[in-house]
């Protein structure tokens, strides 16, 4: 029997997933999403991923700016869920929320629980150079990221992996994961474990302020907060008074004082090693590499970035 679902999502992190959902045969009764928001240069109201495939569908939708209203917790409870599914939603779900499904609300997490609960797990893991992550099934509770865990898919984290290349391959095996969460759900075969206790981070919101490269660093570090900010916000640098973004990186041979370009292909010394820039991004303009970069920006050995 296809199982009632709500599924709660927003970013394109989501869509697959839903999808899938929808391809099993699933009854999708509601996706909640966030509210149409101005987007672009002509900053028009514009629906999010979730919304528009919702949309192709002809699946309710509905963006309530909080679940803390008996309102809004009586019109959830209407759906008649037997799961919630949610991926990357953007709200908190309250008490009443989480135990109205009959089975209660299933989240995609992305992290090797309890390593990064939080906001950025995707961003963070890669920013500490961590050699493998995983997407999770978990049983959302009050907590932060705290349920107990009910599937996994582990996968590596390649040394030159950006936050972007991880969060595309997660994207897939998520859905895919879900999918069969919930047919062992349909089955009565699915089982939770309590997170372990020990081992816990905390993966918070990546801050603007945090952004900038600092040099003085060692080059494994630096490349690892450029791979993990890529490919947004983005890690960046100053040249002539210009942000310029580092969307990937290679760790390289040389030394010199941090900032300082070493050679004709961007190498730029850390605190201890190198890295040299592969791709680029001016403000307002395109991601290019760092050859095309340097035929608009000649910059020499012996210069130094901020």
């Amino acid at each position: 029997m296809p199982l009632n679902i709500v599924f709660m999502g927003t970013p394109d992190f989501s869509v697959p997933t839903l999808a899938e959902l929808i391809g099993h045969g699933h009854q999708v009764r509601a996706v909640y999403t966030r509210a149409p928001a101005p987007a672009g240069r002509g900053m028009a109201l514009t629906k999010s991923p979730v919304h528009q495939l919702a949309d192709q569908f002809g699946i309710p939708v509905l963006h309530p700016k909080t679940l803390r209203t008996e309102e809004a917790q009586e019109t959830f409870r209407g759906h008649g869920a037997d799961v919630a599914v949610v991926v990357a939603y953007g709200l908190i779900l309250p008490t009443p929320v989480l135990e109205a499904p009959v089975y209660g609300c299933l989240n995609l997490h992305g992290s090797i629980l309890p390593r990064w609960r939080g906001a950025a797990p995707i961003q963070r893991a890669v920013m500490a150079g961590d050699a493998e992550t995983a997407v999770m099934v978990m049983k959302m509770d009050e907590g932060l990221d705290t349920g107990p865990v009910a599937m996994a898919e582990r996968f590596a984290i390649t040394p030159d992996d950006t936050a972007g290349d991880v969060h595309d391959r997660m994207m897939a095996l998520g859905a895919d994961l879900m999918v069969r969460a919930l047919a062992a759900l349909e089955r009565g075969g699915l089982t939770f474990s309590p997170q372990a206790e020990a081992g816990v981070t905390y993966a918070k919101k990546i801050e603007k302020t945090e952004t900038r490269i600092d040099w003085a660093r060692s080059a494994a570090e630096v490349h690892n907060h450029i791979r993990g900010l890529s490919p947004f916000p983005g890690a960046w640098f100053e040249l002539d008074g210009v942000r310029v973004k580092v969307l990937r990186a290679a760790r390289a041979e040389g030394s010199g004082a941090p900032g300082t370009v070493l050679d004709d292909r961007l190498t730029v010394a850390c605190g201890s090693g190198a890295v040299r820039l592969i791709d680029l991004q001016r403000a307002g303009k395109a991601p290019m590499a760092a050859e095309v970069f340097l035929r608009g920006t000649p910059v020499a050995a012996g210069a130094g970035f901020g």
